[in-house]
């Protein structure tokens, strides 16, 4: 909890603290790779760098988290601190690097907000750094605990033993531990970092969502190759579909993801669009092996039957559960499809039970849209789920 003299102060400075915190955020970044290449290099991705979408969703981490305590002190924006806890878990992230970020983030504040910063203020905004840098080092001590590593050592050696191409962009890897390195233990819905080295010697990571559902040696990621030779953008994607074959070795980290399935006694309803469906096949996966027999209902919205990753295992899970329906859209259907499914998801006929918990996965856009009818349909914002590959550029648990 802030302190009261503290509540006061940010209260009233967070209106020029929060109209200044995307060049606070800019100029952060631009004074952290500065001094520290290697993080930019081997930790942060450089296509959200590229974009500005990293700056963008630390400046709204911050924003949301200081607007919280001032406004509802006494409470934590937890799903917003699980949710970055468990991306900085999957990649590594140690307390002490919290101390670099400080160094150079209230650089990048006293510099763009000049003599507003008076010592009362940096006091108060520091207080609430280290309350949230606090509450995320506690989490993810928690999470390196619960998988059995050491803070920041989540990396392991897996084997690719079969590649599969799934559509003209998108090939699902199969994958086990080198030599007797234990599988870790996953929940469905999570994901793996996969850590490559490119030709400038970088050694990027990118998220993928574990395809396939607990319980065997085995495990499998999809992933779909991002377009723009040249670009940061995609160039982890591209290095796994253009070098990585059977055979090779992946670096890969131990499963986060704080996107689970769970709420089993509830109607659930799996809503996915693109390569969104992939953390969705790993739940309906695992539903079917328990015998799952409460209602399901699964959406998914892609451009084409041909392009929709997995198709036949969405079908064909999704036909083991007794009171399981699917409805897919297409944007540019076949004929075998259905007219009535054309276009974009729309739930406006689809039957949304009381007490229904909804798991999304896909694009923003996509997500905002199903969101809203799914509130509209009578779910309550806290049960709706959802899981944003890249930063967070949408607190959904408003």
């Amino acid at each position: 909890m802030l302190s009261a003299r503290s509540t006061a102060t940010v209260r009233a400075t967070l209106p020029a603290v929060g109209a200044a915190i995307g060049d606070i955020a800019d100029l952060f970044y631009e004074k952290l790779f500065a001094a520290h290449p290697e993080l930019l290099r081997d930790l942060f991705n450089r296509g959200n760098q590229a974009s500005g979408d990293q700056r963008r969703a630390l400046a709204g981490s911050i924003a949301a988290f200081a607007t919280q305590l001032v406004e509802r002190p006494g409470t934590r924006p937890d799903v917003m601190l699980d949710r970055i806890a468990h991306k900085h878990a999957s990649l590594g992230v140690t307390p002490e690097q919290y101390e670099v970020v400080h160094t150079h983030l209230f650089a990048a504040i006293a510099e763009v907000l000049g003599d507003a910063v008076t010592p009362e203020v940096a006091a108060a905004w520091d207080e609430v750094y280290w309350l949230m840098a606090g509450s995320l080092i506690a989490v993810e001590e928690r999470l390196y605990a619960q998988q059995g590593v050491l803070a920041g050592d989540v990396w392991h050696t897996w084997e690719v033993t079969a590649r599969v191409e799934e559509t003209e962009d998108v090939a699902t890897f199969l994958l086990r531990p080198a030599g007797d390195t234990p599988t870790p233990a996953f929940r469905p819905g999570q994901y793996v970092s996969v850590q490559v080295e490119l030709p400038d010697g970088a050694r990027q990571i990118r998220q993928y969502s574990l395809s396939s559902a607990p319980g065997s040696r085995l495990r499998s990621i999809t992933v779909k190759r991002v377009r723009g030779e040249g670009s940061p953008d995609g160039e982890v994607s591209r290095h796994l579909h253009e070098h990585t074959r059977a055979g090779d070795p992946l670096r890969v980290s131990v499963p986060y993801g704080d996107l689970v399935l769970d709420h089993l006694d509830a109607p659930l309803l799996l809503a996915s669009a693109g390569i969104g469906c992939t953390p969705m096949l790993s739940m309906l996966e695992h539903l079917a092996q328990e015998g799952h027999s409460g209602p399901v209902t699964v959406v998914h919205g892609d451009r084409s039957p041909a392009g929709h990753a997995l198709r036949a295992d969405h079908v064909r899970l999704t036909e083991k559960l007794p009171e399981a329906e699917a409805h897919f859209w297409y944007e540019t259907p076949d004929a075998a499809h259905p007219a009535n499914r054309t276009g974009l998801v729309d739930l406006a006929d689809i039957t949304v039970r009381p007490g229904t918990h909804a798991y999304l996965c896909g694009p923003l856009p996509f997500m905002r849209a199903v969101r809203a009818q799914l509130l509209e349909a009578g779910v309550r914002p806290a049960d709706v789920h959802y899981e944003v590959f890249g930063p967070d550029l949408w607190l959904a648990s408003s």
